[in-house]
């Protein structure tokens, strides 16, 4: 019986500091894991941002191209102009 009571002794010694030690590192992978997370909504906004800006780069370069076309001077384009106000003219009728 007295070996039962030094073997619960010695257990419960050792078992605080180990239960210490456990807890600590699992805060610290916590604190790992939040500033993983944290870096990963920072780069997706990144992201959405530079898609933002792509986006409106290629519709600008759209407006550009459309109004150089619209602003030619090139036959075949002024009949194509002519074709299609033509068809616009027929289905709104």
């Amino acid at each position: 019986m007295e070996e039962f009571i030094g073997l619960v002794a010695v257990v419960m010694v050792f078992s605080i500091p180990l239960t210490a030690i456990w807890t600590t590192h699992l805060r610290k992978s916590q604190k790992v894991k939040l500033i993983i997370v944290k870096d990963e909504i920072e780069l997706e906004k990144i992201r959405y941002n530079n898609f933002l800006l792509e986006t409106e780069k290629m519709r600008i370069d759209l407006q550009q191209k459309q109004t150089n076309l619209l602003q030619s001077s090139d036959p075949l384009i002024l009949d194509l102009q002519k074709d299609t106000q033509t068809e616009n003219k027929a289905i709104s009728s």
